[in-house]
């Protein structure tokens, strides 16, 4: 409950928002969002992926799905046979 009114109270207070706004570890933040939003479009173009059909985006997924189910059996067999 206190920490409801607390975080009310910061949210609703305009001066404290803009300090965290002008800080540094805020700019530096945003900054590494935008990088990496643009960084991920440009491998997403080289790739082909941003002309994805429904068909493709779910045969992507469910060949993602395979190799994560195979890779976790892999880790089980090896911590299986550690165990003997």
């Amino acid at each position: 409950m206190v920490l409801r009114l607390l975080m009310r109270y910061f949210a609703n207070n305009e001066q404290l928002i803009q300090r965290m706004a002008d800080s540094y570890p805020m700019r530096r933040a945003a900054q590494l969002v935008v990088s990496l939003m643009y960084r991920s479009k440009s491998l997403a173009r080289e790739q082909g992926l941003h002309e994805m059909t429904p068909e493709r985006f779910k045969s992507f997924v469910n060949m993602f799905k395979n190799n994560i189910k195979q890779e976790l059996e892999g880790v089980k067999q090896e911590l299986k046979d550690k165990k003997k």
